[in-house]
Parts: structure tokens; sequence; C-alpha cells
């Protein structure tokens, strides 16, 4: 045997023989590992498992402190290690006698960055924000750090959280692609104005609620909530014998059967009779109508004439958006059915179904939640054949089938996102211990309907963040629901327009901060594709607020208002820099009512730092909003290009007001 041969043959030997002994059995929650960043100028905790009654050392390499504590009879340890301004690369030891090393350690600030589908936004996929590939490409930022989290529910807090991508990782185009973009470029931003490192710790689902976020304890102290979270906890105890996706057939097969629409299995009211239904103009959501407070099952009916010389071959019938679900049928015949209430409706009909002169199209719209109806563009809602179109916006026949006050409830999905606590559990419990610097946090389109509900639910959900964390009121800034369904062609109620007061609100609560995203949204998209925007604004607030750089972080902010006469003039705060509009003409989106609380359009114009508002149809004003609804059209910005958050000077009852 050769000399290398034996020499590579001890060396296997040894290691084999040495290898129980010399691998450190310390276990670090997922939060911890190379490439992270620990936060600055603080007493960072430090965490894991060891052998019960195991010394374990940390050393870390900014300082020669050597740190120690014993683990417990179940083998847990924590200590605190000092940390000093921003810096890095580092190294810390971790030792039960044997050395467990985390490499490439940053000293910075960590963001813990949460919410729903606009913070989960990515750079690529199915996010695909504006000029994707080039800010892809960009992204070399190494001192800007990326921890990924899966999305995983707990009825009952999680010590641990699962992570993407094996932890923490540099931020480089192979990471970015798949990480939000609001925090991305929150962090890119702020960091190119400091050069502090910048941790981001990204935890958001998409399409979930806000008490999905809040701990059972906070809940419970809200009555909304108590029982639900009590629910949940006892489910979790004694799990259901029967799957959720039965139930929920079940449930849906109820609102099939007692609906009036459905006559033994029959859709009677697919050619509907006459008598007894009413008009309604659509497209709208039928909360901004006559069911201002209505779940359920309704039907929608329209004649419309087709002329000789249209050819009925291939004519498609476009019907614009439905929240929730349809079924859609042409003089009786289902031609169409789609669930999903962002997804256009674009049915093609044969010539045996559309017939020239009268044609009677049925529309029924199941909506199990929140907003209602055929609420898109007026302009999509018509019959084409090649150039030809008739035009189907304006006023249809209407009738309820089911208000699902009548039945039970939807149940609840056991395993699913959308029930209160699971996402805290899983998703934020498990980095309490964790020092921050902060939090940003984009979320609200799931809680618009219940928007009086969340005024107390969001500062709850952000006070009880901060009692977990036990750092006192650390920044936590969040981004305003931008614009978004049908432009507000008349003024009118809306429970967006409600959800974006409730998260003004909120700006109570200390040392938080608001960005105002009203003018970058889009008709369209729930998922403005402009996030550059949105992560400056962000970043502005905490450039601001967090890292005192005198800078301008805000828009006109409304204070108060004086009538004279026919006019209310409206005086604006944090107007120094001047107020005026975006696009150089007469201010827009101003609503002026009497006491009748009906409101029309107005004229407005600036002086100063107050805006004076007027219409000829109210002699005696009592009210303005502004940008008041789901898709405003409003100008009124900075002299820097910031817009103002729209608002209202009343207080009268909105539409979502006592919704649960």
């Amino acid at each position: 045997m050769s000399t290398h041969r034996l020499n590579t043959l001890l060396l296997i030997v040894a290691l084999l023989f040495i290898s129980p002994f010399t691998q450190a059995k310390i276990l670090l929650p997922s939060v911890f590992g190379n490439n992270m960043v620990l936060q600055q100028k603080t007493k960072a905790a430090i965490w894991g498992k060891a052998d019960a009654g195991k010394a374990v050392k940390v050393m870390v390499s900014w300082n020669k402190i050597n740190y120690g504590t014993i683990a417990d009879a179940n083998g847990n340890w924590k200590l605190k290690v000092a940390t000093p301004g921003y810096g890095g690369p580092y190294t810390i030891t971790i030792s039960d006698g044997e050395p467990l090393i985390l490499n490439n350690v940053l000293i910075g600030d960590v963001w813990i960055c949460s919410g729903q589908s606009n913070m989960e936004m990515p750079l690529a996929g199915w996010g695909k924000i504006l000029n994707s590939e080039k800010e892809i490409a960009a992204a070399n930022y190494p001192n800007i750090r990326l921890l990924q989290a899966e999305h995983v529910t707990s009825n009952f807090p999680l010590n641990d959280a699962k992570v993407a991508n094996g932890g923490w990782q540099e931020c480089s185009p192979q990471y970015i692609a798949g990480f939000s973009s609001a925090a991305y470029f929150f962090a890119r931003e702020v960091y190119e104005k400091t050069k502090i490192p910048i941790g981001l710790i990204h935890t958001s689902w998409g399409g979930t609620v806000a008490e999905a976020w809040t701990s059972a304890e906070s809940l419970k102290k809200m009555a909304d909530f108590s029982a639900a979270v009590d629910q949940i906890q006892k489910m979790a105890k004694n799990p259901s014998a029967i799957s959720y996706e039965e139930k929920l057939l079940n449930w849906v097969k109820i609102t099939t059967d007692k609906d009036s629409g459905n006559q033994n299995g029959t859709m009677k009211w697919a050619l509907p009779e006459s008598g007894n239904w009413k008009n309604m103009t659509l497209p709208t959501l039928w909360e901004n109508d006559a069911l201002k407070d209505f779940d359920g099952v309704v039907w929608f009916t329209k004649k419309v004439t087709i002329p000789e010389n249209w050819k009925t071959e291939g004519t498609k019938l476009n019907l614009g958006t439905i929240d929730d679900n349809d079924i859609t049928f042409v003089n009786g015949v289902k031609v169409g059915k789609t669930t999903g209430y962002n997804l256009e409706r674009k049915y093609t009909l044969s010539s045996s179904v559309l017939k020239t002169g009268e044609n009677v199209i049925s529309v029924r719209v199941f909506d199990s939640g929140g907003g209602g109806g055929l609420y898109g563009n007026g302009n999509d809602l018509n019959l084409t054949n090649g150039t030809e179109k008739i035009s189907l916006a304006g006023e249809w026949k209407y009738k309820i089938g089911l208000d699902f006050k009548n039945i039970a409830q939807k149940p609840y999905e056991e395993n699913g996102p959308n029930r209160p606590t699971v996402l805290y559990n899983a998703m934020i419990h498990p980095y309490h211990q964790f020092s921050i610097k902060g939090g940003i946090w984009y979320q609200g389109e799931s809680n618009a309907d219940r928007a009086y509900q969340y005024r107390m639910l969001f500062p709850t959900m952000i006070k009880d963040w901060r009692q977990k964390w036990g750092q006192g009121d650390f920044p936590f800034y969040f981004v305003q629901l931008a614009n978004y369904m049908q432009i507000d062609h008349t003024p009118s109620a809306s429970a967006w327009a409600e959800l974006r007061e409730a998260q003004q609100k909120t700006l109570a609560l200390p040392n938080t901060g608001m960005a105002t995203i009203i003018d970058i949204g889009d008709a369209k998209d729930i998922h403005p594709k402009n996030k550059q925007e949105v992560g400056r604004r962000l970043a502005l607030i905490a450039l601001a607020k967090t890292y005192g750089q005198k800078i301008n972080y805000s828009g006109p902010v409304y204070q108060s208002n004086k009538i004279e006469g026919k006019q209310i003039i409206l005086t604006f705060g944090n107007s120094e820099n001047g107020i005026k509009t975006a696009d150089g003409a007469a201010p827009a989106g101003f609503a002026i009512a009497g006491a009748d609380k009906k409101f029309y359009w107005a004229k407005a114009s600036i002086k100063g730092n107050q805006i004076i508002v007027s219409s000829d149809q109210v002699a005696n004003p009592v009210a303005v909003r502004y940008a008041w609804g789901n898709n405003p059209v409003c100008n009124l910005v900075s002299n820097d290009g910031l817009p103002a958050s729209p608002f209202r000077t009343d207080s009268w009852q909105g539409i979502t007001f006592g919704k649960k």
C-alpha cells in the first residue's frame, strides 16, 4: 500500500472515530445562520437547544467577551450579547464543547416585513413588477440580507419558523426574484441613504386577514373574535372527523338548494318571470346601491335586442369582473360560469343561443362575503361581434335568491390561513425574541368589508406585536390601500375608503407612519406594479422618523374645516413646502354635501395651505370628502409629489359599520 493511500485511510478512520464527539449538539432556530443580520446597539438574544445541563458558550468576533449559560432540564438555553454599531462581517461561535460557527454575520438594522399579497408580491413570477428583469439583474446588495419565511399555520404558538433558501442569504439576483418587492425597495432606499446593513425578515401571506396575524391573548379581548379563538383552540385538541372540503361542499349545496331562483333542481330564474324584480344600474357593487349589508345570491337579468344585420355566431358576452362567482345564461341556456372576484367574464355565444330580436341575459351572482355584484368598468359590459358592439351597462333587473343570514355560516377552513391567530402563531411568534429595528406592513384588502372593525383590530395587532417583542413602541410603518376597481364617476359609499380611514386613524399610535399610494393603483389589478414607489415611500417615513434625516415623507394632511356661506374652507398641515395638484389642473376628487348627506362633486381652489370647496348644488354645505371611493380621481399633492391621504370631515355612519 502506498504511503498516500495509507495516510488517506488513517484519516478516514480518524474522522469516523471522532465524528460523534466533534459534531456540536447545539440546535439553533431558523432565524440564526450564516449571512444573518443582528440588530445593532442592543442586547441581542441568541437561543437554542443543547443537552440538558450542558454549558453553552458564545463568542463573537466584534468583542472579546465570552458569554455563557447552562441549558435547562429541557435543553433550552438563551443569552444576550452586546452588539456594536453597524458593521461586519463577523463570526459567532457557539459551543457546547464543540464549536458551531456562524459566518458572514453583519451588524445592522433588522426589519420584520408582513401583510398579505401586496407585501408578498415578488419581483418576478406572478408579481412581475415594473421593469422586473432589469431590477432583478441590478439587485446586487451584499449588505442587504434576506430571510424568507414559508407559509405555515398553527393553532398554537410555535417556537420556530420554517424558512426557504436554507435561511439568510445575501441580496442577489438569485434570491431577490422570489422575494417581497415592497420590502426590497424599502431596504434598498434605506441602505443607499444610510449605508447601514439591512436584514429583512419577510413573513407574509396573500389574501389573509389581520386577525390571523394577531395573538390569541389580544384577540380574546375583542368580542368579535373571542369565540372564534376559543373554537380554533378547541378544534386543535379535538379535530373534526369531517374534512373542511366536505363541510364546504355541504354548505355550497345548501346555498343552491335554498336559492329561490333554483326550484326543484331547475334554475327557473335563468329565464325569469315578470314582476317582483327591482332595478339596479350596473356595473356597481351592490353595497353601493340597494343592498347595503348583503352577502348571498342575487340574480340579475336584462333584455337586449339584436338587430337583423347582426352575425349571431361567435358573439362574445363580456360582463367584466364579478364578485365573487357567476353562472350566466342567455335565453335560459347556460353559457358559462367563473369562480373568482378578480377574473373577467368573456363568454362566446353560438347562433343556437343568441337570436335576432329580443334576448334575455341572466346572471346568478354568488357572493360569500364583502362586496358583491358586477363591478367592473362600464366599457367592459357589452356584446361584441367583430367591430359591432352593444353596451350592456345601465339598468338591469335584480332579485335576491338567498340571504346568507338565513342559513348556517360558511365553515372555517380548519387548516387555512384566514382564521384568527393562526399566522401569528406560526409566522410571527417564532421571531419575538429576535431583536429588530421595526416593522413594515402592507395589508387591509381582505379586511375592507369590515373597515369599522379594523379601526380597533389593526391598532390591537400593532400593540400586540410591540408587547410580545418587549422593545417598547418600535417603529411600525404601513401602506394605505391603493386605488382599485371601477373609477367612481359619482360620489359613492366605499368600503375601501372606510378601510383607508381606519388605517389613517391608526396613526394615533406612537411611532407609526403611513405611506399613501392613492395615485399609483390599477383599476383592474389589486396588485399595483409600481412597487418601487411603494417601497420608496415607506423608506421616506423611516429615513425621517427613524434615521433622523430632514426630509418630507407625507403629502398634505387635512387638519380642520370652516364653513363660510356656501363654501367650506379646508386647512392642511404638512404644507410648509406647498400644496399643488399633480397635473396642474384644478383640485379634483372633492365632494360636498348638505344636511341631507347627499354628496355632489365640488369645485375646489388652492389658497396657501387651504382649499376652498363649493358646489352650486349645495346651498348650505356641512361636509366635505376627498378621494372617497374605491378608485377616486384625485390630484392633491405636496410640492415634492407625495399625495394627500383621502379624508372626510363628517362622521356619518358608513356601509361597513357593524360588520363582523
